[in-house]
């Protein structure tokens, strides 16, 4: 009995090792993978990570358009920094900032990232600053700058596409997200990705029909242009008329993709080609020539008088510069661009016959090319109008179409009258090796091979003998048409001063490879595109015509 105390002891000594060992069994193996996560949530977070995205290249270069990169930053914390004056002046030759500045957003508290070179964390790392820590980010870069921006587009700071392709092809381009463990850093500001990185599925790359040299030369154009005539914008399309393959597509002017977040006015990022709409003027006449030759209304020798003006109701409608021709024929109204010839040839027509060709030829419609944002107008002004409102229609006056609509419609004239859809992406890779190309898409039948071939004629004329002169090649038959609009008034009206001035030709005439459209916004000093669109349209075919090795009609 005198040893019980011992007895006592040892038993509450064993207790309390087994209870000890039941705990850690508890923990470490009954509910270990509920801890264990519960640990490993103190350290890490789950963090979505996206794939990377998708490449964008021309049809001829190897070097993208668009590509992800990683890219060097530094996270500045004002709190935690302990010499705000030495960190500014510091800060001021990494980031080739002012130093007065950098000190003032310091002494403001503000937390500031900044992308800086691999060189510049070096020196970073090696002053060992307080409040300054580097890390490293996926972020969009654009190796040609302004070259092609508005086909482009680019990436938001949220990675998300924005205008031209960027936007169209968004969802391709991102590829499909993943999920991966992040590490909290001691800070708690900053993570870095733990090695167990999770599989991710990288977006697709998208290959363009666009030619580099023909896209560079047509940008080079416009710019020639803004230096020649101080044009407010300007674009240019070149196509392939038998399958809607975009050559080149041109805007002026342009922004730099990479620097973005600096333009003022939103509007520069629009494709004007496609997201703005315009009255194109006596450009247009040849789509009502086209309607009247198919219906058997007039042929190009048929003969009208042309006394000047025409009243269809409303204020008499005239030609350009008042002038009066006389007899003429069909193909002297379109040689000379005579407006009441048009009428003539739209009052043959009557009004349910004309707004149905404008409509097979796609002017109430999208043309569907893949990029973002097109805008195109039913323009039920026209359709619920007057004979006046008709009238004027036949020359561009009264009626709202974007650019790609009217080059795919001189496409359907050149095309022995089929209407293709528009495109330019050629091909699309996925990340999987897997390819998907793009098959051109005829739409429908406009006009017969036949009546295309009398409409190609005349417009051959046109340049051989017309306003389109300016636009002739030696030993090459051109097919083109000018047109000079006034500008439309929001309030009403047309504006006095400005224009739009444009040419539409394709060549060889009698088997076109390519059509040009150049189209110039307000350009100063110079009256009618004759002189400005046709001598552009011509140096450019004369480029495209010796890069391409194209031989001549004759000799």
């Amino acid at each position: 009995m005198k040893n019980w105390k011992v007895y006592v002891i040892l038993f509450l000594f064993i207790g309390f090792i087994g209870l000890i060992f039941f705990q850690l069994y508890s923990l470490q193996i009954k509910k270990g993978d509920y801890y264990g996560a519960l640990a490993l949530g103190q350290q890490t977070s789950p963090d979505e990570v996206p794939g990377k995205r998708g490449e964008i290249f021309f049809s001829t270069k190897t070097e993208p358009l668009a590509q992800t990169k990683r890219k060097n930053i530094i996270y500045i914390f004002p709190e935690r920094i302990e010499d705000k004056q030495k960190t500014a002046e510091f800060l001021s030759e990494v980031l080739t900032e002012e130093k007065e500045t950098l000190l003032a957003l310091l002494e403001k508290g503000e937390v500031m990232r900044r992308e800086v070179s691999e060189k510049s964390v070096q020196k970073i790392e090696e002053e060992d600053l307080a409040g300054i820590y580097p890390d490293e980010i996926s972020g969009r870069i654009y190796p040609y700058a302004t070259l092609l921006s508005h086909i482009i587009g680019f990436t938001n700071q949220a990675g998300e596409g924005q205008y031209g392709l960027e936007g169209y092809f968004d969802k391709i381009l991102k590829g499909k997200d993943s999920f991966q463990q992040k590490e909290r850093s001691p800070l708690g500001y900053l993570a870095l990705f733990s090695d167990a990185r999770a599989e991710s599925f990288n977006g697709s790359d998208l290959y363009l029909t666009l030619d580099y040299n023909i896209q560079y030369f047509s940008e080079k154009v416009l710019q020639s242009a803004k230096e020649k005539w101080d044009i407010d914008s300007g674009q240019i399309i070149v196509l392939e008329p038998s399958t809607g393959k975009i050559i080149a597509l041109a805007n002026f002017p342009s922004f730099d993709p990479n620097q973005y977040g600096e333009e003022e006015n939103f509007e520069i990022f629009l494709n004007v080609a496609v997201q703005r709409l315009f009255e194109p003027g006596s450009v247009f006449k040849p789509i009502t020539f086209a309607a009247a030759l198919q219906e058997d209304e007039i042929s190009p020798q048929t003969e009208y008088e042309d006394k000047g003006s025409v009243e269809v109701g409303g204020p008499p409608i005239y030609n350009f510069e008042k002038r009066v021709w006389g007899s003429q024929t069909m193909t002297d109204v379109l040689e000379e661009s005579i407006n009441t010839g048009a009428v003539f040839v739209q009052q043959k027509l009557g009004k349910e016959r004309f707004l149905s060709y404008l409509e097979k030829f796609g002017f109430f419609e999208l043309t569907n090319i893949d990029l973002q944002g097109e805008e195109f107008s039913e323009n039920k002004t026209l359709r619920n109008g007057y004979p006046r409102d008709w009238a004027v229609a036949s020359f561009g006056q009264g009626i709202q179409l974007n650019t790609m609509q009217l080059a795919m419609a001189f496409g359907a004239i050149a095309n022995g009258g089929k209407l293709m859809k528009p495109y330019i992406v050629e091909k699309i890779i996925q990340s999987d090796g897997g390819e998907l190309a793009t098959t051109p898409t005829f739409q429908r039948e406009v006009i017969s091979e036949r009546t295309s071939a009398k409409l190609t004629a005349m417009l051959v004329s046109v340049v051989e003998n017309g306003s389109g002169r300016r636009a002739k090649i030696a030993g090459y038959f051109i097919a083109g048409k000018t047109g000079t609009a006034q500008v439309s008034l929001k309030e009403g009206g047309y504006s006095e001063e400005k224009t739009i001035q444009s040419f539409v030709g394709f060549f060889p005439a009698l088997n076109p490879r390519i059509l040009i459209l150049i189209k110039l916004d307000n350009p100063k000093g110079v009256k009618t595109a004759a002189y400005s669109a046709t001598p552009l349209f011509r140096e450019l075919a004369k480029y495209i015509i010796d890069f391409w090795e194209i031989p001549p009609s004759y000799e």
